[in-house]
């Protein structure tokens, strides 16, 4: 009699308790449950490691707007060899307002046009990473994000001592020249002043010299950032006619780079080129050698390498490990319910009528109760 109204009073206390309880099932140890939470937490453990490789992870964002400098000097940067004596080239650069820029900041070194069999090497592997780039141009963003690690673009000296004449003349420094649309270009003769324009001294050479096969082993504006490839970086030309023109039409972006490594003003351009020969009797008309036609945007490109904040990074972390705690419970609850159907264990519960109040030893008034002596 005591046991039977101790466990009333039992279920009577458990009735009047407000908060929720655990079901017995939540904490049972069992062979599934535990398979499941090693999958889970290892789950957890490999994506909240490749979480950590995104966040240190950055990214390049482009921001366009109009460049509003117009009075800053715009550097070019010149490396190129032609095949052609140096006294017999000359280099200048006459902008949109007919003013000769003068090339003291040029040099003219007598070489080899062909290249070592290492120069070779390095020359065709340039020419390979230009194709890469133009089928594949997220890899910009990769240079743009290993400046100042990568070698210089430039030509690597040779590693023999030929004994042939030197035949070239390689042309390489730096100009400034004003902001405006201008045209650089390679031609027979030295450049000289003239009140009317601009002229080169070509009379006394021969036509049978003239040569202007070239190889551009660089070419860029602005601050010169070693590590980033250009479009004409490599570009080699063989001229099949001693008279014949080579042009480059040039569009020049101002660019500003600004990245964990490296802040710079530099400019980006893109080119399409083309060559004929001259003859006049034809009705090609023009003047033998090389021209590079630039034209200066008006927009202006800010390059920007960015990061994942660290409060996003713990928020995606926290996703990640919910989202596997609530998705692995759905899944076992799902399976374990499949498996009893299956298996024809799926037991229905037991209908148990709700205890009701006793009132004078009876229920509800109308149904006697069973004493405990009866129930024996």
């Amino acid at each position: 009699m005591r046991r039977l109204n101790r466990k009333k009073a039992l279920n009577f206390v458990k009735e009047l308790d407000a908060f929720p309880k655990v079901p017995e099932s939540y904490v049972e140890t069992t062979a599934s449950g535990g398979t499941v939470s090693v999958l889970a937490f290892t789950a957890m453990a490999l994506l909240a490691f490749f979480e950590f490789f995104v966040y240190r992870d950055t990214w390049m964002k482009y921001e366009y707007e109009v460049d509003k400098d117009f009075t800053s000097k715009l550097r070019i940067n010149i490396d190129i060899t032609v095949a052609m004596r140096c006294q017999f080239v000359g280099a200048d650069v006459l902008d949109l307002a007919e003013t000769m820029v003068a090339s003291d900041g040029l040099q003219y070194e007598p070489v080899i046009f062909d290249l070592s069999p290492q120069q070779r090497l390095w020359h065709r592997t340039l020419l390979l990473i230009q194709n890469r780039l133009c089928e594949e141009h997220s890899l910009q963003d990769v240079l743009f994000k290993n400046v100042m690690k990568g070698a210089p673009t430039a030509l690597p000296p040779r590693e023999d001592d030929p004994t042939q004449p030197l035949n070239a003349c390689r042309i390489h420094g730096h100009l400034y020249v004003n902001k405006v649309a201008g045209n650089f270009h390679i031609t027979v003769g030295k450049a000289i002043p003239h009140p009317r324009g601009h002229a080169h001294l070509a009379a006394l050479v021969s036509h049978e010299t003239y040569n202007f096969s070239h190889r551009i082993d660089h070419l860029s504006f602005g601050e010169e950032i070693p590590g980033i490839l250009n479009p004409l970086d490599g570009t080699e030309k063989v001229s099949a006619d001693h008279n014949q023109m080579f042009q480059y039409f040039i569009t020049i972006v101002p660019t500003k780079l600004q990245t964990y490594k490296v802040s710079a003003d530099t400019h980006q351009y893109s080119v399409t080129e083309r060559e004929r020969v001259i003859n006049h009797a034809a009705g090609s008309h023009g003047v033998s050698g090389i021209f590079m036609k630039y034209d200066i945007s008006s927009l202006m490109v800010k390059v920007t390498e960015q990061h994942m904040p660290f409060w996003q990074f713990l928020v995606r972390l926290c996703g990640i490990i919910g989202g596997i705690f609530s998705t692995t419970g759905m899944l076992h609850g799902l399976v374990g319910f499949c498996v009893d159907v299956v298996c024809c264990r799926f037991k229905l519960g037991v209908y148990k009528p709700k205890s009701m109040s006793v009132f004078d030893g009876h229920v509800n008034s109308l149904t006697p109760l069973l004493s405990e002596n009866a129930e024996h």
